[in-house]
């Protein structure tokens, strides 16, 4: 997404492409565009405009009709607009047939995605990943995409002009996929080891979906320094410290964000980050309560956690970033007994539906960080007088 010159990087115009079906609405379907532009803002592309259809079911040829590709035509005509970012997955031969009309680069939420965790891998596991899932990504699209990859060039896959190379680069790809996967073995091994050497602590696992907090919650718990900041997916590799309350150890380990429409080939490709979440004993599950679709999201990320077959642990849900959910939602006039017995419904509700497990805090103001250490310390020590009956080191 980036382009490079001169040692400076180059911003991309974008437009962003959805389709509303009939099992979406309008307003979900401009809040799917509105994480797009995220993604992309992410990616270092500039939205200039957005673009939306209602159709019963994508067109297999084009995904959007034919007249609404004139249109995004005639607008993006004489402008620097470089890229066409489509909010769902694109075939081969889509992307081909939109891209001989638009005479753009084009682009689905998938391929946005990889590119983002290409940019922000930093280690040689979290690259191999990545690399893994780029080309499981590639190879049904080769046929597909070849007149395109011969035309705009560059980028994974172009290898040779011409038809008769497809089976060639075809051959070459799942070689490719075969040896990367043979190296994430070796990694995957050695991080087993590493996890097997942790001893007896209970091990905690902050998961959630992505630029919820969970750095910032990391940093807060464990006082260190993990890197956070205001984007998605800013965490690919996970960071695992001790953590001592009250003289109880526990390890805590901040994993990669969820989110929605997440590609498989990255769920299967960070399978061994994943674990990090499968072994836990116990998952904090973080929450931006100042996000208008925080419900959604919280679905997102137990569909996800039930796919890798991890619903079952016992988890707590944070709901982080409670001071902007207050400035959202409170009027100034509003008088203080009022915001506080609509805050605590709020509360009463979500303690109902986790049966108590549920804190409400604001990592960034450090709000309630104390009434989140112990329900933290409470949860693992439970889990200790369980596991280890006989290890009172653990629990008192």
């Amino acid at each position: 997404m980036i382009e490079k010159k001169n040692n400076a990087f180059k911003e991309e115009n974008a437009i962003l492409v959805g389709l509303i079906q009939p099992s979406l609405n309008e307003q979900a379907a401009n809040e799917y565009l509105d994480e797009l532009a995220f993604l992309a803002e992410t990616a270092g592309a500039k939205t200039i405009r957005r673009f939306t259809q209602k159709l019963p079911h994508p067109d297999s040829k084009t995904f959007i009709g034919k007249g609404k590709l004139e249109e995004i035509k005639n607008f993006i005509s004489g402008k620097d607009i470089r890229v066409a970012i489509f909010d769902d997955e694109l075939s081969g031969s889509q992307i081909n047939n939109i891209e001989k009309i638009l005479d753009v680069k084009t682009i689905d939420r998938s391929d946005l995605i990889l590119d983002i965790f290409a940019n922000r891998a930093k280690t040689a596991q979290a690259k191999l990943q990545v690399e893994l899932a780029q080309y499981q990504y590639l190879l049904p699209r080769l046929r597909g995409m070849w007149s395109h990859l011969e035309r705009l060039g560059g980028g994974i896959g172009t290898r040779g002009p011409g038809e008769t190379e497809i089976e060639t680069d075809r051959r070459i790809v799942k070689d490719k996929i075969s040896l990367l996967r043979k190296r994430l073995s070796v990694i995957d091994k050695q991080a087993f080891t590493q996890r097997k050497d942790r001893g007896e602590f209970i091990r905690v696992a902050l998961v959630g979906y992505t630029n919820v907090g969970k750095s910032t919650i990391m940093n807060l718990l464990s006082k260190s320094d993990v890197f956070a900041e205001n984007k998605l997916f800013a965490t690919l590799d996970t960071t695992t410290r001790k953590i001592v309350f009250d003289n109880t150890p526990f390890l805590l380990s901040d994993t990669v964000g969820f989110i929605r429409k997440l590609p498989h080939h990255l769920v299967e490709s960070f399978k061994s980050t994943l674990d990090e979440v499968r072994e836990a004993d116990i998952l904090l599950h973080v929450v931006d309560l100042a996000h208008l679709q925080y419900e959604e999201q919280i679905g997102v990320v137990n569909k996800t956690l039930q796919e890798i077959e991890v619903s079952d642990k016992p988890a707590i849900l944070i709901f982080n970033k409670i001071d902007q959910y207050e400035k959202q939602t409170f009027d100034e006039w509003l008088d203080e007994s009022v915001k506080n017995e609509m805050l605590n419904d709020l509360k009463e509700r979500w303690e109902n539906e986790t049966n108590g497990n549920c804190v409400f805090i604001s990592a960034l103001e450090k709000r309630n960080v104390d009434g989140l250490r112990t329900t933290v310390l409470n949860k693992v020590r439970t889990l200790y007088k369980i596991r280890y009956p006989y290890k009172t080191e653990y629990i008192f």
